[in-house]
């Protein structure tokens, strides 16, 4: 039986975060998430279950150092901060002069801020598109309706046109036909009259 798989769009809705969430958190936790013949992400309930946990962490505050020693060795969340920290400030007071140690320290919460300021700004980005959308949608929807209507009504007033213009054609043949009908009987009577006064009584 094949295993449900999920599109990042669903994957990130499960997970309630952006899609590009889950495609920064794939490269730099360097998760394995598997591709389809095409190349394309897919993801099964465990990689949701993954960034579910990863999301939960995030949340209390983790670095990505942290999370990623959590997720790649199973170490306890507390341990791999302590670690992580204690690393870094090993590997920059080996390579640096003192005086720029919290630099460097930062430099992980910068990656994550940047990471939290994206996800915040396109929560921005989206809402006002939103708001944007319905707004134009019902200008768009006001301007269609006024063209419809003026377009129905020439079309309507072409329409009386013709159909006058029909009935005036139709009168003008019904006028010439009975034009010609009574010319006819007039002349009809005239030499039936003619005729008459012809004749010897």
């Amino acid at each position: 039986m094949d295993k449900l798989r999920y599109m990042i769009s669903d994957a990130a809705n499960l997970v309630n975060v952006e899609a590009h969430v889950l495609r920064y958190w794939e490269e730099e936790l360097e998760l394995a998430i598997p591709r389809n013949e095409m190349g394309h992400r897919y993801y099964t309930k465990e990689n949701i279950q993954q960034f579910l946990k990863i999301k939960e962490l995030k949340e209390q505050g983790y670095q990505l150092k942290a999370i990623k020693m959590v997720v790649h060795s199973g170490t306890n969340p507390e341990e791999a901060a302590t670690l992580t920290t204690g690393a870094m400030i090993e590997k920059t007071s080996s390579n640096q002069p003192a005086g720029t140690l919290s630099q460097s320290v930062s430099y992980s919460s910068a990656e994550d801020k940047m990471a939290q300021f994206r996800i915040l700004m396109s929560g921005i980005v989206k809402e006002a598109l939103e708001e944007n959308n319905q707004a134009l949608g019902k200008e768009v929807g006001e301007n269609v309706g006024d063209r419809v209507l003026k377009e129905m009504n020439y079309l309507m007033r072409e329409q009386d046109e013709q159909e006058e213009e029909r009935f005036r054609k139709l009168d003008e043949a019904i006028r010439e036909l009975h034009g010609k009908k009574l010319k006819g009987s007039r002349k009809k009577e005239s030499r039936r009259l003619f005729a008459k006064k012809e004749v010897p009584t």
